[in-house]
């Protein structure tokens, strides 16, 4: 994507205007998520393009951005999510849908968001029979693999996650009683961080600033390398073996999972046996919040009640952790979308995912084809690959 520094609208004539498209932002109704899709100064660089952007009203309460702000930056606020799903033509948000939601789509409408179909069975059900475009964040990912809409998300997880679960250990927060860094005559905590990527990078960094005993284990040697000589010389690595997870877990304090898992893997990091060999005061942390995924025993939780106990070990499993940071979650997820909501607003959805080959990767379905193959294949659906929608499209157009 060609860099939107410097330029004055934060955009600037990054692509050449098109269309006009009326964008729609509608208000989070997931628990506990405070998040919103569009900020005011993404607001701001799509109407001098000459878009139209809905907004509901009090969508950006949570994220402090009042109906005020939107007003001022150009949107125009509507009174309910059904009005602004009845009139825009993309819809751009935070997370996935849920059923009432799925009721307010139409043939054609175009929905940006973090779907997360793979774990999703009815609302992939829903998406395919509404005949709606999907464009999932989470999966759109350049040809060197980086995928720029999750990364904009991963390492704030990370260090919320790990800032939980430091709160957690306190005894005012069910804990044991330790402190993170320990103190002058008192060990620190020991930290174990499952994966070296960017979620696992944030959560140690904010581990290793507080003082903690950080290892990071992860599969990758090249990537270690680079933690120990290069990111964070001063934390301990360990390559993932289940001989190693399985020597380490008696040592540690708080156990952070960042590893994304594989829809119905029958194969776990930490299995439940796993679990009698760590200590009754530990805690575990899953950010990435896969049911039965890399952590055998996480079932997805909330802000409201985060905590629960399998085998005495307590898990803290939210889903949704850059909400609790909101402000700031919102303003670097607007940012990070806003090249690909221009790029699909002025091309069409269909040059759009032709021209650029991360957006293309993104596509999770398309007028009822299913184009993900990981939900496909977790759901045993029929696959379509977006090459053959594209064939499919220009063949009836031409």
């Amino acid at each position: 994507m060609t860099s939107v520094a410097g330029y004055k609208t934060g955009v600037g004539e990054m692509y050449e205007r098109r269309n006009n498209v009326i964008i729609g932002v509608p208000k989070e109704i997931k628990a506990q998520e405070y998040r919103v899709a569009l900020t005011p100064p993404g607001v701001e660089a799509l109407v001098a393009r000459g878009h139209a952007v809905l907004v509901e009203t009090d969508a950006g309460v949570g994220s402090g951005i009042s109906d005020g702000n939107y007003r001022a930056s150009g949107a125009a606020i509507l009174p309910d999510a059904q009005a602004v799903y009845r009139q825009a033509e993309m819809i751009v948000k935070v997370k996935e849908l849920f059923q009432v939601e799925w009721e307010r789509l139409r043939q054609g409408q175009l929905v940006f968001a973090y779907l997360h179909t793979a774990n999703n069975p009815e609302e992939t059900q829903a998406l395919l029979d509404k005949k709606v475009v999907g464009l999932a964040y989470e999966d759109v990912k350049t040809d060197d693999g980086q995928t720029p809409l999750l990364a904009a998300m991963s390492e704030i997880a990370g260090e919320v996650g790990l800032l939980m679960g430091a709160y957690h250990l306190f005894t005012t927060g069910g804990g044991p009683g330790l402190l993170l860094g320990g103190a002058v005559g008192a060990e620190p905590a020991r930290v174990a961080i499952l994966g070296a990527g960017r979620v696992g990078l944030g959560a140690a960094r904010a581990a290793m600033g507080l003082g903690a005993d950080v290892t990071i284990l992860d599969i990758d040697m090249n990537q270690l390398r680079e933690v120990r000589e290069k990111i964070f010389p001063q934390a301990k690595t360990l390559f993932s073996t289940g001989a190693n997870v399985r020597a380490i877990l008696p040592r540690v304090d708080l156990l952070i999972n960042a590893v994304k898992w594989p829809p119905k893997a029958k194969t776990h990091i930490v299995t439940r046996e796993m679990l009698k060999l760590m200590k009754r005061e530990a805690l575990i942390v899953d950010i990435s919040c896969d049911p039965a995924g890399a952590i055998e025993t996480c079932a997805p939780t909330s802000h409201e009640a985060p905590i629960y106990a399998v085998d005495g070990i307590r898990h803290y499993c939210v889903a949704n952790l850059p909400s609790a940071v909101a402000r700031t979650a919102s303003s670097v997820l607007s940012n990070a979308i806003l090249p690909y909501v221009i790029e699909v607003a002025e091309k069409g959805w269909l040059e759009a995912i032709k021209a650029n080959s991360a957006l293309r990767r993104g596509l999770t379905c398309a007028f009822g084809h299913l184009t993900f193959e990981d939900a496909a294949r977790a759901q045993n659906r029929a696959y379509t690959s977006p090459e053959e929608v594209i064939r499919s499209f220009d063949g009836k157009r031409a």
